[in-house]
């Protein structure tokens, strides 16, 4: 699948330079309102500083296009309902644990692939980063990708003309997102699109990809190091039980589609209720791993 790209080097290290940095891009960026303001929090602003080496001239450019892009393209506003078709096999879903840092997790599956509409794919997967930044803990800015290669094949694939238009949009309007990425025993045939996908990567975001195959001592260790491998589903190596329901999770997505527009500052729970989705005033949970409790799968400090 697709990572984002992050600079490689840079200075600011230190935290009062990094705070005077995001106050200088303050006054660069001058007075926001609404979902602009909303959005341009101090940590967003320090992320895009750290994709910019901490130059506060291109990180300006860099948050204004990705403001443009977000008054064009309007990724809050997308609805489940308008990409469920794309998620029925569950090729992309946000996970029902985390990893020990207590980072959302998305699992993709190449080999559920369903459909061959470009729009309607990069559409899909930028609901599901909205929705897995949604569900980031208090504090924690980055998500990390599980993707499982079962069944994958070339006809399956993405075309890497799609891929590279999603990265474009990755690299560009979510930086610093990816914490760790999983690549979950790739095939051979995987090789060649990696590395006409890994062209568009820089060195820094490769290095937070891991190849991961199973009964492998140092990918065991590697998982264990940031996973709780008793929430971990049996397809990553893990004990726990987990089959992606789409029924389910589309009742999840529509209760999370409320607390976003809650968030964001407007109201369609209307919509939902149209839509015959369930429209409970509560913040959900995702599933759990059949025979866990939820005080199991809570994520450990690391």
């Amino acid at each position: 699948m697709f990572l984002f790209k992050s600079s490689q080097n840079h200075d600011g290290n230190d935290p009062l330079q990094r705070d005077a940095k995001v106050k200088e891009l303050k006054v660069a960026l001058g007075p926001l309102s609404g979902r602009n303001a909303k959005f341009c929090t101090d940590a967003c602003l320090r992320r895009y500083l750290e994709a910019r080496n901490c130059n506060v001239d291109k990180a300006k450019k860099m948050v204004e296009e990705t403001l443009k892009w977000r008054d064009a393209y309007k990724p809050e506003e997308i609805r489940w309902h308008e990409v469920a078709h794309e998620g029925e096999t569950g090729k992309v879903s946000r996970a029902n644990f985390h990893d020990r840092e207590g980072r959302t997790v998305l699992i993709m599956r190449p080999g559920k692939q369903n459909t061959t509409s470009a729009e309607g794919n990069v559409r899909h997967l930028v609901y599901l980063l909205e929705n897995a930044i949604l569900n980031l803990p208090e504090g924690q800015e980055q998500m990390v990708w599980m993707i499982d290669y079962t069944g994958f094949s070339m006809s399956t694939s993405l075309s890497v003309r799609t891929a590279r238009d999603i990265i474009n949009i990755l690299q560009n309007h979510y930086p610093e997102r990816l914490g760790i990425a999983v690549l979950y025993n790739p095939p051979r045939i995987f090789y060649a699109f990696w590395r006409a996908v890994k062209y568009f990567l820089d060195p820094k975001t490769s290095q937070k990809v891991k190849f991961v195959y199973p009964k492998n001592k140092d990918s065991a260790e590697l998982m264990r190091s940031y996973f709780d491998v008793e929430n971990l589903p049996k397809e990553f190596g893990g004990i726990a039980t987990l089959e992606y329901d789409h029924e389910e999770f589309s009742r999840m997505m529509a209760e999370d589609d409320i607390k976003a527009s809650r968030y964001w500052g407007f109201d369609d729970k209307s919509s939902y209720a149209a839509q015959g989705c369930v429209t409970r005033d509560v913040s959900v949970q995702p599933i759990l791993p059949s025979g866990h409790s939820k005080a199991e799968v809570a994520p450990e400090p690391f």
